[in-house]
């Protein structure tokens, strides 16, 4: 099954390049949704020329959570 979707995405490279493919893949994995239909919807979008900025990535994307019973790093060192 692995083989069919690494197909799918390499198809994508006969409509927008190669280069645009590689560029919204890595966008794709640096966001964590590493899809075929993240890679689409980047690529049809033209977000594959723009930066990722820090602000993207999913370890901020989160909010911080602030309770009694979440116990953060500190208690676990």
């Amino acid at each position: 099954m692995g083989y069919r979707s690494c197909l799918g995405l390499l198809s994508l490279a006969k409509q927008y390049g190669h280069a645009r493919l590689e560029a919204a893949a890595t966008r794709a994995v640096t966001l964590g949704a590493p899809s075929r239909k993240t890679v689409v919807s980047i690529l049809q979008r033209g977000l594959d020329s723009q930066p990722v900025s820090a602000d993207d990535t999913p370890e901020n994307s989160r909010p911080t959570l602030t309770h009694d019973n979440v116990r953060g790093a500190g208690y676990y060192r």
